[in-house]
């Protein structure tokens, strides 16, 4: 059995897109096969057979079912674990982990079988709920330090069996990596809706699993539910974009980037609203769990997972940068063959790896027919596209920038640990990023006839041409200053890639 788990595991654990900066491959499926991606136009809530993850035009990236809130009565020693979990529980009493006592409750878990079950929903569920289960048990001797002492230490170096074997056996199933994970378990699979009949509304949703159970884990959560609620659109948007660019339809593709760019805009307005939801001081209170065993110093070799393999396990961290909705932007946009070829860049490629098998599929699909139909030339040889276009890239930089205020205000303003939750240099990393789209934006600004504009897209042109510039000179300052802060440990090698 345990021979049979490591194969699957290490089959699992081997996909990326990898080769050059971000070259499509051949390794989860064959992007030249298909003209177009069989993208869902109905969300088939009663397919219990068909993944919880498909990129729909309705749902977007968000599962196509509602999340299930509770486990069946089969697993109810494993429900009711989580239930006693959080540091705070849902009726205000203190949990197993404010107690320390977790890890010993963990020991009473039976170890359930899971080899028949096929039910998506349920499969979805049992791999959110055991990778939370995974994540407590690890990383509770560093939460009970860091409350201490303002050091992490050692986390749990081994995942006894009863959690590792139907945890590994489940990620199998799914095509998923046996830790926790975003989009499949901490955020896009962690919601109810308080009113089914209502919509995917901030003041609609509530949390389904938590390790604080604060208002500010809650927030910090579904603020990136609400801000996926509009990745239907980005579907749509992208389809057509590459539709159109493919039959050279100037109108609709122009449209079609214009529709892009104010969906993109409204998923920033909700970014925004991270800062009243979740407060910065709170973060670091639910932020050890979110930690991953790779490149991480509580587990300097790895996690064993019992009964599994007994080579050790390094895996990242949850992380919003496993969002597949900036990728898609990149890969649409062709800003994904401008990142840098170094180590940054590879972390970022690993990062990719982290999401559910059918997002990975259409963003290697859409940056395949990206590349192909040659979307950023054809934007670039008219020029109100080409604004347009601009306009997308600059919202890419916002998004991208928000999220670097974030590590500034929510981490780096409030612990010194120098990597973040997914294995990355804190400092260094989203720069990297940053400033490829920075530098994109004046090149490709400088190539806009702005005397072919009319006088909305020319002050458009002209109010992103400052913008960039002032960014540029910030960022600069900023990342030459935490380097010197944080020093060698932003530098990557080898192991840590």
């Amino acid at each position: 059995m345990a021979f049979r788990l490591t194969r699957l595991l290490s089959t699992l654990l081997s996909r990326s897109f990898s080769s050059g900066a971000f070259k499509p491959s051949s390794a989860v499926w064959n992007a030249r096969a298909l003209e177009a991606f069989p993208v869902l136009t109905a969300q088939s809530p009663q397919d219990d057979r068909m993944p919880s993850f498909m990129v729909g035009e309705t749902n977007g990236f968000l599962p196509r079912q509602a999340p299930l809130v509770e486990l069946p009565n089969r697993f109810h020693k494993l429900e009711y674990l989580l239930q006693r979990m959080p540091l705070v529980m849902a009726n205000g009493e203190e949990g197993l982990l404010a107690k320390g006592k977790f890890g010993d409750a963990v020991k009473a878990l039976p170890e359930y079988e899971v080899d028949d079950i096929t039910d998506a929903q349920l499969l979805s569920a049992l791999y959110r709920d055991y990778t939370f289960v995974a994540s407590a048990y690890l990383l509770e001797p560093c939460d009970i330090m860091y409350r201490e002492k303002k050091d992490y230490g050692l986390g749990r170096q081994v995942l006894p069996r009863n959690v590792a074997v139907p945890l590994a056996k489940v990620a199998a199933k799914i095509g998923a990596k046996p830790f926790m994970e975003y989009a499949l378990s901490y955020s896009l699979y962690n919601y109810k809706r308080i009113d089914p009949t209502k919509g995917l509304t901030y003041d609609n949703l509530a949390l389904i699993r938590a390790f604080a159970g604060s208002e500010s884990e809650k927030g910090f959560i579904l603020n990136h539910v609400t801000m996926v609620a509009f990745s239907g659109d980005l579907i749509k948007h992208t389809q057509s974009i590459l539709s159109s660019c493919g039959r050279k339809d100037r109108q609709e593709f122009t449209q079609a980037l214009c529709d892009l760019n104010t969906t993109y805009s409204r998923i920033n307005e909700e970014m925004e609203c991270m800062w009243q939801r979740s407060q910065p001081a709170d973060y670091q209170k639910f932020r050890t769990f979110i930690m991953g065993t790779k490149n991480q110093p509580m587990f300097p070799h790895g996690v064993i997972y019992e009964g599994v393999s007994d080579t050790p396990m390094f895996l990242r961290g949850e992380s919003g940068a496993n969002d597949s909705m900036v990728p898609l932007g990149d890969n649409v946009l062709q800003l994904t063959a401008r990142m840098p070829e170094n180590p940054l860049t590879k972390v970022l490629r690993d990062f990719r790896t982290y999401r559910p098998t059918n997002h990975r599929e259409y963003l290697e699909y859409v940056q395949y027919k990206a590349d192909e139909l040659g979307v950023r030339d054809f934007a670039m040889s008219d020029s109100e596209s080409a604004a347009w276009y601009l306009a997308n890239v600059d919202q890419i930089r916002a998004f991208r920038h928000r999220h670097w205020n974030f590590t500034k205000e929510y981490i780096i303003k409030y612990s010194l640990h120098p990597v973040a939750t997914g294995g990355s240099p804190i400092v260094s990393w989203l720069p990297n990023q940053l400033g490829t789209v920075l530098n994109t934006l004046v090149e490709t600004s400088q190539q806009i006839d702005r005397s072919a504009l009319n006088p909305e897209l020319k002050a458009l042109v002209a109010e992103i041409d400052e913008r960039v510039q002032a960014q540029q000179r910030v960022l600069t300052r900023e990342v030459a200053k935490l380097k010197e802060q944080y020093g060698s440990s932003q530098e990557l090698n080898e192991s840590q890639m």
